[in-house]
Parts: structure tokens; C-alpha cells; sequence
């Protein structure tokens, strides 16, 4: 058995590793990092005391070019799950034709009994420690869960005056009047959503009255809610952490969403049932898209899915046991690395547009990121059908395979 995102993480590696015939040398250097660092973030808080807060900031591999990856403040963050998380966004970058490695970091923290001032400090003082190992051409962080575009603008000053010139393209993610790009606030929803327009296509099933689940509607989910809901799917039923609510004739999203900037959660929301978490996840729909927090699918569960489709928009949301169980079902999984990976495409053309001093226009931007995950959507079901294996599979063998040929060209120095 399996147990957190780090198991699941070396588990689905060791498993490809052993199709692919990986060499062990390769393979062992995919199952360790380039780099981990754990720093001190001691901040003055605005009582006058002083606290120390633990940071790390985790880089995978670089053989296919610089780190990429969030910034997570959360109380209960563990050093394995940025492991996980920062070797996953090595295989979605991979995947997806980004030339940027895997890296992720964080602080353990609780930012919801921060001030806004202790929030600023803390940001300043840990992209201080990590200064050292980031850099335009080394790791851009972004934003990750807890935080957002003030947090990356915060990073970016912090870096820009310690190194003598404004610097836009250390982070991505940012406010657009200090280098950020258009569409990059929606871009993770919306790459699910072409993601399931190419599923639905290739299922031949219509895109007009599909119903739709979503565990977490929060920024990603509630971006799939409003184009899938633009594009006349019946979403019939959503979720925040404080529960779920449930209409199997449909929910309004603008409803749903001025209900919960009033009231904080989908409690009492007028139009519908209130439903558990754990029951959204087994309601019958043609779409259930788990874009909370991981392992929510499991092998508990996984024999009472009733969706057609599982639509990964969180990172790791099915554990390897529940991914058997589901494949036995004949229930296709749409894997995290490519389905919620327009959040990463989006944020690399934000650098190359901050490289380059040069912007472009929204509609370019949606379209190139529709060309990117379209291109990857068939490369992997191309691989999945001639070798009869599962999506997340074949996805992961074209990933790891780009890896290990960055690895292999370029040798081991010295």
C-alpha cells in the first residue's frame, strides 16, 4: 500500500521506470533531487515579538532547463510533499513542451493569523534565504496554495533591490503592472477545460448538458465552473472546505459565487442540498474533477465513483490503488501533469514575454495554450492506444522519456 504524495510520487516513477527499461543510473538520479534547501525565516511580529518560521525551497532536475515552481504557505506543509509536488512539476513540464525543470517551496505557516505587515516580512525574509539558488535563468517560483499575486510582487522587490535592478522575471504570477501576463489568472482553469473539450471529442460525447462535479471551488475550480458553465455544461455540484452542495438540475455559478464572497462557504446556499466532501465524490455525472487537495480518490472510494471521466485539477488526487480500481472500471483518469498544466505553460510564457520586454495580447496567449495542451493531449493518447496503457501512464512515459534524454545527451560532469 501506498500512503501520502511522496510514496505515490516514487511508486508511479518506479512503475514507468520499469516499462521504459530506464537505466538504473538514470533512474536513480530521477529519484533524487539536484537540491534541497531549508532555511530560518525569522520575522519581528507586529506585537513586538520575535518568530522563527521553517521554509524550504526543493529543486528536482534541471536537464531540460531552468526550476519552476509555486510558493505554498500552510501549517501542515511537509518536506515531502514539496518533494512530490517539485518532482511532478518536472514531469508536467516535461509533458507539455515547457523547457523548465521541477521545483517547489514553501513555508510552514498558517497566513490567516498573519497581518498583513507580518505576511510582507515573512515573504521578504524568505526570498532573502533563497536568494541564493534562484534567479531568472536558475528557478522562477510562482504562486502556489496561500499564495498570490501580492506575495509574488513582494518577492520580486525583494530580489529586484538586493540585486541592484528591477527584475520582473524572477516570479511569475505576478500583477500585471510590474510584468505580469494576461490570462494568467485563469489559465490553470481554463487548460482543464480544453483538456476536457479534446476527452469529450475523442469520446464523442456532447460538451452542451454534460454534468459536472467539482470537489474545491476555489481559484481553479470555480475558473473550470464558469467556462464549462459558459459552454452549457450542468454543474451539479461544488464544494469548499466547509462542504458541498448539490442540484442534479444544475447550479448557477455567478449565483454560486456571489453566495460565497457573502457567506464564506456554500452553506445554506438556497438552490441546493448540502452534501459531504466524501459524497460529491460518488455522485453519478459524465465529469468529476477532484481540484481540491490530493489522495482524495482512494481505494475507500474509488469502487463507488459513478463518473465517466475523473479530470485531475488538483495536484494528486488519485493514489496508485485507486488509480487499479478505476482502471479495471474502465473510468479514464485525465492525469494532474496534463490536465490542470496551463497554470505552468501560462506562467513560462509570462517570463519569455518579461525576458524579452515584449507583451502579448490575451487571445494570443489562450491560443497558444491551447495549441500546448492540445499537442500533448494527442501525443498521449496516441502512446495510450497503441500500448494499451492508462493515460497517466502514457503521459508519464513521454515525460520521463524527455527527461532522460536531457540526462543522457548532456552526460554526467565532471
Amino acid at each position: 500500500m501506498v500512503n501520502g504524495p511522496w510514496q505515490t510520487a516514487l511508486a508511479q516513477l518506479d512503475h514507468v521506470s520499469e516499462i521504459m527499461m530506464l537505466p538504473d543510473s538514470v533512474h536513480q538520479l530521477l529519484r533524487n533531487f539536484d537540491r534541497i534547501l531549508t532555511v530560518s525565516v525569522p520575522i519581528l511580529m507586529d506585537n513586538g515579538s520575535l518568530r522563527v518560521f521553517n521554509g524550504f525551497r526543493v529543486q528536482h532536475n534541471a536537464s531540460r532547463g531552468p526550476y519552476k515552481g509555486g510558493v505554498r504557505y500552510h501549517p501542515e506543509l511537509t518536506l515531502e510533499d514539496l518533494q512530490a509536488l517539485a518532482m511532478e512539476m518536472t514531469w508536467k513540464c516535461s509533458l507539455v513542451g515547457v523547457p523548465f525543470g521541477g521545483a517547489k517551496g514553501g513555508i510552514i505557516c498558517n497566513p490567516k493569523t498573519l497581518s498583513k505587515a507580518e505576511l510582507e516580512r515573512l515573504t521578504r525574509r524568505y526570498t532573502y534565504a533563497i536568494m541564493p539558488i534562484i534567479g531568472i535563468e536558475k528557478d522562477i517560483p510562482a504562486p502556489d496554495i496561500n499564495t498570490n499575486e501580492q506575495i509574488m510582487a513582494w518577492m520580486m522587490d525583494t530580489y529586484s533591490i538586493n540585486n541592484g535592478y528591477c527584475t520582473p522575471g524572477i516570479v511569475t504570477g505576478k500583477p500585471l503592472n510590474i510584468g505580469g501576463s494576461l490570462g494568467r489568472k485563469d489559465a490553470a482553469g481554463l487548460g482543464i477545460t480544453f483538456v476536457i473539450e479534446n476527452v469529450i471529442k475523442n469520446m464523442k460525447m456532447e460538451l452542451k448538458g454534460l454534468t459536472v462535479a467539482i470537489q474545491g471551488y476555489g481559484n481553479v475550480g470555480s475558473t473550470v465552473g464558469k467556462f464549462l458553465y459558459e459552454s452549457g455544461c450542468r454543474i451539479i455540484a461544488v464544494s469548499s472546505s466547509k462542504g458541498s452542495v448539490y442540484n442534479p438540475k444544475g447550479l448557477d455559478h455567478h449565483a454560486l459565487i456571489r453566495y460565497y464572497k457573502e457567506n464564506g462557504s456554500f452553506e445554506h446556499f438556497p438552490y441546493a442540498e448540502s452534501i459531504t466532501n466524501e459524497t460529491l465524490l460518488e455522485l453519478p455525472c459524465d465529469v468529476l474533477i477532484p481540484a481540491a487537495m490530493g489522495n482524495q480518490i482512494t481505494k475507500k472510494n474509488a469502487g463507488k465513483i459513478k463518473a465517466k471521466i475523473l479530470v485531475e485539477g488538483a495536484n494528486g488526487p488519485t493514489t496508485p490503488e485507486a488509480d487499479h480500481i478505476l482502471a479495471e472500471r474502465k473510468i479514464p483518469v485525465i492525469p494532474d501533469i496534463l490536465a490542470n498544466a496551463g497554470g505552468v505553460i501560462v506562467s513560462y510564457f509570462e517570463w519569455v514575454q518579461d525576458v524579452q520586454c515584449f507583451f502579448w495580447c490575451e487571445k494570443e496567449i489562450n491560443t497558444r495554450l491551447k495549441n500546448l495542451l492540445n499537442q500533448a493531449y494527442e501525443e498521449v493518447l496516441h502512446v495510450s492506444h497503441e500500448r494499451g496503457f492508462t493515460l497517466r501512464t502514457a503521459a508519464m512515459i513521454l515525460a520521463i522519456k524527455k527527461v532522460a534524454d536531457a540526462i543522457s545527451v548532456r552526460g554526467i560532469y565532471p
